[in-house]
């Protein structure tokens, strides 16, 4: 069976809620816990993926959460925003992708992207321009990634987590209009 008929992306719904806030909080613990500083961690966990927070964002309007299935199998999700939606540039023909995560045990196996390929497509059918994203500065496979998939950087803005304030990089990739 080939990826696009095994793997299904799904948008959220308020039903999804318990799955949403446990993906989000496993596939962000599993990708930067050992990277930052204990406290400033766990005060950041218990705001961005409490459920009050995202049951918020998932009820935010031109903001999309998706999941990725594999059968019956949570595999990732991923979140865009558009228009007043997204964190920074707020402009009409861009799509923010926000967040973009596997879970473990899927990772290396395509996933990553097949799923930039499905933003792509969200993106063509929405009559974007341009997806942007924002990727930490020490995030070096992730950047790798977005490089390889045809993003590239083009500035940056601070990301706090608890007390720490990192940089991001600012990365776009254009869409043929």
């Amino acid at each position: 069976m080939d990826k696009q008929h095994r793997y299904r992306l799904i948008k959220c719904q308020s039903s999804d809620l318990d799955n949403l806030v446990k993906i989000s909080s496993e596939t962000f613990r599993a990708a930067f816990e050992k990277q930052n500083d204990p406290v400033d961690f766990e005060k950041y966990m218990s705001e961005a993926f409490s459920a009050d927070r995202l049951k918020k964002e998932l009820n935010q309007k031109h903001a999309s959460f998706y999941f990725l299935w594999d059968g019956d199998a949570l595999a990732g999700y991923l979140k865009v925003n558009e228009f007043g939606a997204q964190s920074d540039l707020k402009i009409d023909e861009a799509l923010e992708l926000e967040r973009i995560y596997v879970l473990q045990n899927y990772q290396g196996k395509g996933i990553g992207a097949h799923l930039i390929e499905e933003v792509k497509t969200i993106a063509k059918n929405r009559d974007k321009n341009f997806i942007w994203l924002g990727v930490w500065e020490e995030n070096h496979s992730a950047i790798k990634f977005y490089e390889k998939n045809g993003f590239y950087k083009f500035g940056t803005h601070p990301y706090i987590v608890g007390d720490d304030k990192q940089t991001d990089w600012l990365m776009r990739y254009d869409l043929e209009v």
